[in-house]
């Protein structure tokens, strides 16, 4: 249903970290808001079983009919799957709890590792002239998330403002690794994002400036500050963007999204 020869379709990044509570979902949802309302049409792949990025957005569990388990296990048609949000330039294809068992059933598959990757540069994407692609991994590195980043052209790491946040890093470098050699040598980092920082905190300083010696430029200027909208937004079914506009959340996953598309554009112009 992929075909090779097709133009190169939107830019895909998998946002990944395989500790949980670090704000990937919240920054899945919110940069890709913020890209769309900067006027890039977004796509939000919901890769994790909880489905908090579909909840999110504002999907209803009875709306998610057909989702990213029936993208990779059935083989639809990717305009099946992909749901319009209630927000302009942005889409989504939800998961729902089905997607938990996707694992013990994506082992017998001989293309077990490359099915998202086809999926998504089936013909009919296209139709839909995205921009970017984000996929919101599970928080493990099980073969959901080898299949995003088989799938993706770089991956987004959110870093949480704490003690050990740089140890946890060591394992998911070491898959990018792995991805890059047996399945996608052309794998970038994107960058690391600083995810509930606290200015007013020493250990948020440190790990700033520890991973900012360590990683250099891979680290995003923008930091996310530790803010109570972005925490509530969730429960409304938006984006912080939408719930409170002018709170310290919107504003840094605005200037995230701005970063990200000077980063993006650079790395075009080097190309």
């Amino acid at each position: 249903m992929s075909d090779p020869t097709r133009p190169a379709g939107p830019k895909i990044v998998a946002v990944a970290n395989q500790k949980g509570g670090v704000g990937k979902t919240t920054t899945s949802i919110n940069l890709a808001a913020a890209l769309a309302e900067k006027g890039r049409k977004v796509l939000v792949v919901d890769l994790d079983p909880q489905g908090n990025a579909s909840t999110g957005l504002g999907i209803e569990v009875d709306d998610r009919v057909l989702t990213t388990y029936e993208l990779l296990l059935e083989d639809i048609d990717l305009n099946e799957a992909i749901l319009p949000t209630a927000f302009e330039n942005l889409s989504i294809i939800p998961a729902t709890v089905d997607l938990s068992s996707a694992d013990l059933e994506l082992i017998s598959n001989e293309k077990r590792s490359f099915l998202l990757h086809d999926a998504l540069r089936q013909v009919q994407m296209d139709l839909f002239a995205f921009d970017y692609v984000l996929i919101d991994c599970p928080p493990s590195l099980n073969l959901l998330t080898v299949n995003a980043m088989i799938a993706a052209h770089s991956v987004l790491v959110p870093l949480q403002s704490e003690f050990f946040a740089l140890e946890g890093l060591s394992q998911l470098m070491l898959t990018i690794r792995e991805v890059r050699q047996s399945g996608n040598k052309e794998l970038r980092i994107e960058g690391v994002v600083l995810t509930m920082y606290d200015q007013r905190n020493n250990l948020s300083l440190q790990v700033e400036q520890d991973a900012r010696d360590y990683l250099g430029d891979l680290v995003f200027k923008t930091v996310i500050p530790r803010n109570v909208r972005v925490s509530e937004a969730p429960s409304f079914a938006m984006p912080v963007l939408n719930y409170d506009p002018a709170s310290r959340g919107a504003k840094a996953y605005r200037d995230l999204a701005s970063e990200f598309i000077r980063n993006n554009a650079r790395q075009k112009v080097e190309a």
